[in-house]
Formats: C-alpha cells, sequence, structure tokens
C-alpha cells in the first residue's frame, strides 16, 4: 500500500506542471485573423481567411444594403491582415470588435449571396483556413452555355472543352523558381484556345478563365453543359525528384469509370439527364446501367483514340515520360459522354521544364502539338452533323490496342467485322500486342 501511494505521489508531481500548463494554455488561447484572400469567378466569389487554428464561427446575411456578417468570438486581428480590394459580388470589407474579445467581419456585397462556408484543415503550404463561397441569388446561366447557339445549325463548329488545372485557393504544384501550376495551366489554356479557334470548323470553351476555384465534378459537367465534343484537362506534373520529365497523356480508368456510374445511376439529379438527352428516369436500375455502360464504352474508346493522337503529336516536339497513354482515376475525366484526357504538359518540379513553360514560345508549340492531335482525331472521325463531317476528306481511322483489348474486341467497338479489320492489317490470326497501331477500314468488309 505504501509503495502505490508513493508512486502516486510521483505522477502527482509530473502531471501537475504539465495541468498547469495546459490550463494557462487554454485560458490564454484565442484565434488568430492572419489574412483574408479574395477570388471572383463567373458564378461564384470565393473568400479564404487564414487562421491560426480551428475556430467557432457564425455567418448571416443582412439586407438593404446587401451585407454578409461574419462573427468569430475569442478572436483578434493579425498585425498584418489588410481588407481586400472590391472583387466580384463583393463591394468591400469591414473589420471590428465583437464584444469584450471576438472579431466582426462584415462583407458589402453588390447584390444578394447565398453563402456557404467551411473550415480547412492545414495542407501544402497552407495552415488552417475558413471558407466562404458567395453564390449569387440571380439564376445566371454559365458562361460556357453561350456556344450552345452554334448547336443549332447543321454544319456546326466541333466544340472542345479546354480545361486549366486548379486555380484561385488551389494553386496546384510549385516549381523550383516558384512557379505556381495554376498560372502555367491557364497560360497553356488560353493559347490553346487561341490556336483551336483558328482552326476550320472548331471553337474552344475555357472551363476557367481567371484565377478562381472550381471544383472538380464541375470541370466536366461545365463542358456537358457547353455539349462538348472533347474535353482536355491541362496540367504540369510534379514529382519529388527534379530529374523526372517529359509529357504525358492520361485517359479515365476502368475503375473510375464505374465509380462513376455507380454515383450516376445512384443520384436522382443525373438519372434526369444522360446521353443524348436518354432520361434514365423510366428505366429500371438493369436497363439505366445497360445504357449507361454503351455511353461510357464509347466515350472511353473515343478518349482512347484522340488521347493516342495527341500522345503522338506531342512526341514530336520532345520527350513523352512514358511511349503510351496512361490510365487514372482522375474525377474531371469521369464524364459519361464526352470524350476526355488530361495532358501533363511537363514536371513542374524539373527546373529546365519550368523554364519551358514559363516561355510563351514553348507554350505555343506545346499548343500546337496538341491541336495537331486534336485536327488528326477530328479529320478521321468528324461528329456527324459537324462542318468538319460534311467538309472533311474521308480517311481511314487509326486505333491504338490498349491493355486487355483484342481483336474481336476491337471490331465490334467500331462497328466492323473481324474479317474486314483483318485484311485492312493483314493480320491472320486473333493476336495483337499493347501499342499495335491498327487501320480501322471505313466500310464494313465481307462477314
Amino acid at each position: 500500500m505504501g509503495g502505490m501511494k508513493s508512486t502516486l505521489a510521483a505522477f502527482s508531481r509530473i502531471l501537475a506542471p504539465l495541468a498547469l500548463v495546459l490550463c494557462a494554455h487554454g485560458a490564454s488561447h484565442a484565434a488568430e485573423v492572419q489574412a483574408l484572400r479574395v477570388w471572383a469567378g463567373p458564378d461564384h466569389t470565393r473568400a479564404v481567411f487564414d487562421v491560426s487554428g480551428a475556430l467557432g464561427y457564425k455567418v448571416f446575411t443582412l439586407d438593404n444594403p446587401y451585407r454578409l456578417v461574419l462573427d468569430i468570438p475569442d478572436a483578434s486581428l493579425g498585425k498584418a491582415f489588410v481588407a481586400p480590394a472590391a472583387s466580384g459580388s463583393l463591394g468591400g470589407v469591414r473589420t471590428g470588435k465583437l464584444g469584450k474579445s471576438g472579431v466582426r467581419v462584415v462583407f458589402d456585397l453588390s447584390e444578394s449571396v447565398r453563402p456557404k462556408s467551411f473550415l480547412l484543415p492545414p495542407g501544402d503550404e497552407f495552415g488552417h483556413r475558413l471558407v466562404i463561397d458567395l453564390h449569387p441569388e440571380r439564376a445566371a446561366a454559365p458562361a460556357v452555355r453561350t456556344v450552345q447557339e452554334a448547336l443549332s445549325t447543321s454544319d456546326r463548329k466541333v466544340i472542345v472543352a479546354i480545361d486549366a488545372g486548379h486555380g484561385g485557393e488551389d494553386p496546384g504544384a510549385k516549381g523550383a523558381s516558384g512557379t505556381w501550376e495554376k498560372n502555367i495551366t491557364l497560360a497553356v489554356a488560353r493559347e490553346l484556345k487561341r490556336q483551336i479557334d483558328a482552326e476550320p470548323g472548331m471553337e474552344a470553351v475555357l472551363i476557367r478563365d481567371g484565377d478562381y476555384f472550381i471544383a472538380l465534378q464541375q470541370r466536366y459537367q461545365k463542358a456537358r453543359e457547353a455539349r462538348a465534343d472533347l474535353f482536355i484537362s491541362i496540367h504540369a506534373d510534379a514529382f519529388h525528384k527534379t530529374t523526372a520529365s517529359g509529357s504525358s497523356v492520361f485517359v479515365l480508368s476502368t475503375r473510375g469509370a464505374s465509380n462513376e456510374a455507380a454515383r450516376w445511376l445512384a443520384a436522382s439529379e443525373n438519372r434526369s439527364d444522360l446521353v443524348g438527352g436518354v432520361s434514365l428516369d423510366d428505366k429500371d436500375n438493369t436497363l439505366a446501367a445497360v445504357l449507361l455502360d454503351l455511353s461510357q464504352s464509347a466515350t472511353m474508346q473515343a478518349s482512347d483514340d484522340v488521347a493516342n493522337h495527341v500522345l503522338d503529336a506531342m512526341k514530336r516536339l520532345g520527350k513523352t515520360h512514358k511511349p503510351h497513354v496512361e490510365r487514372a482515376n482522375f474525377v474531371v475525366l469521369r464524364s459519361p459522354d464526352v470524350p476526355s484526357m488530361l495532358v501533363e504538359t511537363a514536371f513542374i518540379s524539373n527546373p529546365g521544364e519550368e523554364k519551358k513553360l514559363n516561355d510563351p514560345a514553348h507554350r505555343t508549340r506545346l499548343a500546337a502539338a496538341i491541336v495537331e492531335g486534336v485536327r488528326d482525331y477530328f479529320s478521321v472521325q468528324p461528329p456527324p452533323g459537324t462542318w468538319l463531317a460534311s467538309h472533311a476528306t474521308p480517311r481511314a481511322r487509326q486505333h491504338v490496342v490498349s491493355r486487355g483489348e483484342t481483336l474481336s474486341l476491337i471490331a465490334q467497338r467500331h462497328g466492323i467485322t473481324l474479317s474486314s479489320l483483318r485484311s485492312a492489317n493483314t493480320i491472320k490470326g486473333d493476336v495483337v500486342k499493347v501499342g499495335d497501331r491498327l487501320t480501322i477500314p471505313l466500310a464494313m468488309g465481307p462477314g
């Protein structure tokens, strides 16, 4: 018993100072609002507060005039805090005290908004953050819908949706010289749009045309809203070894397609709007799954074809990281009805490639290589009803064999007979290798 008492006494001597430290920390702890950054996008404005740690807060709106109020109890403004200039829906920012120990931030607004707020834990180069998204109450149509007017004509243009990766609070990878990926991707996307718009029968739509954040699923949804024939997401790779180099082209993995199919079949807002205007609301789950599978299979095949054309063109520009198109479960590639690919332009973590990405002349050549691949693809597989379909000279299509494909499966996917495929490629058996390039005949041969 005496031994137990002495042990407890020893623990008390150890814990007592620790308890005093913890109490003192809790009593004196108050959140600090260190900085505020604002990004204005076409459909909402995002405000991001850098804060010292997790905190409690309250957000509410007021009318006449329009304002948003943020109350943070038990907090203070950092010495370096500076209110940002007006941007988007935000007219100005005012700060003041909330009671004896809190902070009140008032956003003067140009219109009524629906605020959405959330806390983010530390990540990458940022600490704790409080994010407030200001969505205008007015029902504004997305900017990308303006291209739909061209769809009513019989010889419409081919629409290419270009997605500049990252943006706003999500800067992406950072190069050795301090270059942010989000700035490179936007510069490449704008140059790519310029060159595509100069192509006969083609038109480009920028998913992001400024420094603001767009959620991943919203990116491919914007492409669907624009009725895009192709979606290209632009990125700049990074790796912990600075020697990694070369461009890459990715398409969606089978696993990613399966995940998206499950989400589409489960979500009521998706069941009412699928490929080609087909509604799944009146279909049972089995039929809906079959329709979606057919759509995804055709989309993934088209994605694979155009990605191979683009990779071939990029090989002529310089080194590619891998000799073949890669597959990954990228969310932005999950559209079930828009062929999609992701282009890693180079490794921004490689000092030499970072320098090239900052060179406008190199970005022009890079965009030209992507356009060359896109042009090659649409010249042999123009979408029906487009100017390219009525003016392009018919050419035999090309197919690069992917892992798991057989000759009979390839023939089935392209709607031709196995014998015509064998004949066009002088193949006697049914054996093909990954990477083989096959000619797809224009007309169905004899069975």
